[in-house]
């Protein structure tokens, strides 16, 4: 239903995870008869779960360990493991940065050119580890770059950008916008392509032939594009009318393509939530800054962070609170839902009657406003729980 914003203006409600809460039903299941295995094409996952292409957050070496967890991570092929022989001491001196200097600071460094044998060389440093090698490229350099991906043999390619269609029109005589549908179907390995934020876009963006859409705009913790460029759509609504587009193209094509909630998640209980309004899987960033193992040393930024000309993003000190194994799978040893996230999902769809994650996408969701506050007064006068 439309709500009139003005004379000449309505527009839908959207909702944010805050926003809905998952309804128990009339069975429960024991947490270890729950499957929450994710298959991608020819690649089959333990977990439901991507790592986000940050630079503070997937290096090679957390790539690696998030494979043997059970996961698989998104290194950014345009980020500093590309642009520096030694990427360490860069994210040292990014780590010290005065929050008034840091963007300006950071556009400096990412001046520096993504160099061709580093996309070849971190690539096979993940698969020379046996884990899943999965990389990022926007669409206006994947053309450029693509050999270079081949000749690492990649395994699943990520073309990403704040916002990312089917149909990128301009009139400038020398840009060639990329021909999304065309590359994909020459191209000689599974890709994702993502953001999107609506019915429409998921859709056209399902037909080019992707085997799945990354979801959301600016609801990360690092994004600020919904401030900088006023878009976006919560990530529950997102993800509903994402999910909704997998059906349509399932019924047209036969073909069922993965829908992948990108950002907006801090808790197993976020997780969980995006699986159940039509998520096959999420791609997290912030919760993983936190790990001991990440190489932002607490900090994490996105790849808009450092535009050149119109930043859309901040660095965010996330802190250093757990490892890698802790925040994915536990065990837990806080009590506000940032850790275990795997395992509360799992106790969730255990505690609601579920399967597997396509029972789960089925569950039932209201909304419900008043589901982080309704009795959690004392939480949020003493900062502890649901009221950090």
């Amino acid at each position: 239903m439309e709500i009139e914003i003005g004379i000449g203006k309505s527009g839908r409600r959207a909702y944010g995870f805050d926003d809905i809460a998952i309804v128990p039903s009339r069975r429960t299941r024991d947490p270890e008869d729950v499957d929450i295995s994710w298959d991608l094409d020819a690649f089959s996952f333990d977990l439901p779960f991507m790592a986000s292409a940050m630079d503070g957050v997937v290096s090679p070496a957390t790539a690696i360990e998030i494979g043997r967890l059970g996961g698989v991570a998104c290194l950014n092929l345009e980020g500093l493991w590309t642009r520096y022989e030694d990427t360490d001491s860069i994210l040292e001196e990014i780590s010290h940065l005065d929050a008034e200097k840091a963007t300006a600071r950071m556009q400096q460094v990412y001046m520096e050119p993504v160099k061709e044998e580093l996309i070849v060389r971190r690539i096979r440093e993940i698969k020379d580890a046996g884990a899943v090698a999965c990389a990022s490229l926007t669409p206006q350099r994947v053309e450029q770059f693509a050999s270079f991906v081949l000749e690492a043999e990649l395994d699943i390619l990520v073309i990403q950008g704040t916002v990312v269609s089917a149909e990128h029109v301009s009139k400038h005589p020398d840009r060639q916008p990329l021909n999304l549908k065309k590359f994909i179907r020459e191209f000689d390995l599974p890709i994702i392509v993502g953001g999107c934020a609506s019915y429409s876009t998921a859709l056209h963006l399902m037909r080019t032939g992707a085997v799945g859409v990354l979801v959301g705009v600016g609801p990360g913790h690092a994004c600020t594009s919904r401030g900088v460029l006023g878009i976006g759509v919560p990530q529950a609504t997102a993800i509903a009318d994402a999910a909704g587009a997998r059906i349509r193209h399932l019924d047209e094509t036969g073909v069922y393509v993965h829908v992948i909630a990108d950002g907006g998640m801090r808790t197993g209980g976020d997780v969980a939530k995006a699986i159940a309004c039509g998520a096959d899987a999420v791609m997290i960033g912030s919760p993983l800054a936190s790990a001991h193992e990440a190489p932002g040393r607490g900090y994490h930024w996105g790849m808009a962070t450092f535009h050149p000309t119109l930043p859309r993003g901040a660095r965010i000190y996330a802190g250093q609170k757990a490892t890698l194994e802790e925040i994915v799978l536990g065990p837990a040893h806080e009590n506000d839902g940032t850790l275990n996230l795997f395992g509360a999902l799992r106790t969730s769809m255990a505690t609601t009657g579920y399967e597997t994650v396509k029972e789960f996408q089925k569950a039932e969701v209201m909304v419900a406003p008043a589901l982080q506050t309704e009795g959690k007064s004392l939480q949020r006068a003493q900062g502890i729980g649901m009221g950090r």
